[in-house]
């Protein structure tokens, strides 16, 4: 006998149906991978018009008391106290060596702190979160259940936004907040996204996102997005995937997330690890990759460098937007330069693979 699982679903679920999505399991839920346009279509309306994502499966996580800015700088990379109210921070939740739990966001609030995290790692960071509650004065409350989440994505999107929002939202920088409505829905309007374009990411009241949903649908032209254009176009930014990029084996200096990672603040979980990595420099890098032919690389392909096997594909594709295929892994620290020439194992072929910089593709302008 086999254990069956239950699925979870979004509170889209059956607004993804009716629009004709095929739907995958990911992550314990039910989620749209895309719909009958194809994931081309969808990659290319993100970046040329605007695109929906319904990625209410993310957990979120909010951290109270007079010690919830000390408690997650101690068990994050980046330093907390940095954030100004209405201000959001990307980084990482660490072990104690140093090594990656999962990637989230931060929103600093006046009383409190909101971490958003994904929706694959939700138990285990909330485990790893209390087991290291102990020593600060702090709570931690899981509202993943109250909160959906739209992404608007796109050229258009901050225009679509704009017309259903109460408030100006031309002030808000990228990686702030406010809150406010949308479609006379109570929201946090959040100056973030996972595709390298402008645009939104709602937090709404879980029961009211289809009112959401559809108001953004029917207030421009906005594509419909599966999962499938969400993997190409973040990694056609250069933006990783906790799972492929990133893992429970390794650090941020490893995976090109230097930035993240601040030394000069108090102890925190793995400080030692990484300030060794820092000094004494780290045994391999993730990089970027593309082909000189039209194969296309795959999670878990084989890696080799000169007659070695360093390691595997985290991910690959042929971006829908430059033509070309690309990749990014894990190669020895001294090969991980621009120009350097490796091959990936393709169905016992070993096509010749050469290291470009990361990201693949930038937004002419800025965020």
């Amino acid at each position: 006998m086999t254990d069956s699982v239950t699925l979870r679903r979004t509170p889209l679920y059956d607004a993804h149906v009716a629009l004709g999505a095929r739907i995958v399991p990911f992550a314990g839920w039910e989620m749209p991978v895309q719909y009958s346009a194809g994931i081309s279509a969808e990659h290319r309306a993100v970046r040329e018009q605007c695109g929906l994502f319904d990625v209410s499966h993310m957990g979120e996580v909010i951290v109270r008391g007079p010690d919830a800015i000390a408690f997650v700088n101690h068990v994050t990379s980046n330093d907390v106290n940095a954030l100004a109210v209405g201000q959001i921070q990307y980084s990482t939740l660490l072990t104690e060596r140093g090594t990656i739990v999962d990637d989230l966001l931060v929103y600093r609030y006046p009383e409190h702190l909101l971490l958003v995290i994904n929706a694959g790692n939700r138990d285990a960071d909330l485990a790893h979160l209390r087991a290291h509650l102990a020593g600060f004065d702090a709570t931690l409350e899981d509202v993943s259940d109250s909160y959906a989440l739209i992404a608007v994505q796109g050229p258009d999107a901050p225009a679509l936004v704009q017309r259903l929002a109460d408030q100006d939202l031309g002030g808000i920088k990228y990686y702030r907040f406010v809150e406010g409505t949308v479609a006379g829905v109570p929201a946090i309007i959040s100056r973030t996204g996972y595709t390298g374009e402008l645009g939104f990411e709602l937090y709404v009241p879980w029961e009211q996102a289809v009112t959401v949903w559809n108001a953004l649908l029917e207030g421009g032209n906005a594509t419909p997005c599966g999962l499938g254009a969400r993997d190409t176009l973040r990694l056609e930014a250069g933006m990783a995937l906790y799972g492929h990029e990133l893992d429970i084996d390794t650090t941020p200096l490893e995976a090109g997330l230097a930035w993240l990672v601040k030394l000069g603040k108090p102890d925190f979980l793995g400080k030692s690890v990484l300030v060794r990595q820092h000094e004494d420099g780290v045994d391999r890098k993730l990089v970027g990759f593309t082909f000189d032919e039209r194969a296309i690389p795959r999670h878990g392909m084989p890696v080799w460098y000169g007659d070695l096997q360093v390691g595997t594909v985290c991910s690959g594709t042929m971006s829908p937007t430059l033509g070309a295929p690309v990749g990014t892994c894990y190669l020895p620290a001294a090969a991980a330069v621009p120009g350097t020439v490796f091959a990936v194992d393709i169905r016992g072929r070993q096509v010749p693979a050469r290291v470009v910089s990361l990201p693949f593709y930038k937004r002419a302008g800025k965020a």
